[in-house]
């Protein structure tokens, strides 16, 4: 099964591009919502993040107000890593879970959808990285309109997430999303082409795994019974 990694940048489109990838019938994993899993009360993250924040970042129903931790990790760097550190070994715990299951279940491809795939260095582990791409103008504009916020609070969110002129640069794939949906569809799908595997490929290496562990054992009993 190859795992391939969809990326990007906040207001660039990436999600759309998500939603395209599944009606291709490959499964996503969804680090965001995963993310959101996490931290629901009483969850050893959650637990964390309450511990270090206070209850003041909390909602009257215990739930965690996000667009307060919002903008506190926004304006600080060193709240953001510590959200981050409270957070990731959890969200990767059950990215494996799900890359398991899907490995189990026979795909041939699933994508994991992050908007921080390369700053947490899961990038690496890719069998190829997809990187949505606008202008910064673009971006900047979608996120006014999508949050209605000021240009001010816009620019601060895009500033705190690496570019996506850093950000293209570890991709083997870039969709340019600067123009109309026909033309990004059009685009994720000549993508899909190519990086999906080949029955043989899928086959090779959705069997490798149990053919390296049963061989030894059947060498063993055939050993055994001589």
């Amino acid at each position: 099964m190859k795992i391939v990694g969809l990326t990007g940048g906040i207001g660039s489109g990436k999600s759309t591009v998500s939603r395209m990838i599944q009606k291709h019938n490959i499964p996503i994993i969804d680090a965001d919502l995963l993310a959101r899993e996490v931290v629901q009360p009483n969850k050893p993250a959650y637990k964390l993040i309450v511990n270090h924040f206070s209850k003041e970042i909390l909602l009257e129903d215990g739930t965690l107000d996000r667009t307060k931790l919002r903008n506190i990790i926004f304006s600080d760097e060193t709240q953001r890593k510590l959200l981050n550190k409270f957070t990731h070994p959890y969200i990767r715990r059950e990215i494996l879970k799900l890359v398991i299951w899907y490995w189990i279940a026979g795909k041939r491809a699933v994508v994991l959808d992050t908007p921080l795939l390369i700053e947490g260095g899961l990038h690496k582990l890719m069998c190829y990285v997809i990187v949505v791409y606008c202008s910064e103008q673009i971006q900047l504009h979608r996120l006014m309109e999508r949050d209605n916020c000021s240009e001010d609070v816009a620019r601060q969110c895009i500033s705190a997430q690496m570019p996506l002129k850093e950000k293209i640069k570890f991709a083997n794939f870039v969709i340019d999303n600067s123009g109309d949906l026909s033309e990004t569809e059009r685009q994720v799908a000549n993508i899909l082409n190519k990086a999906k595997p080949s029955l043989l490929n899928w086959l090779l290496i959705w069997l490798g795994p149990p053919l390296l562990v049963s061989l030894p054992i059947m060498y063993i009993v055939t050993k055994s019974i001589k």
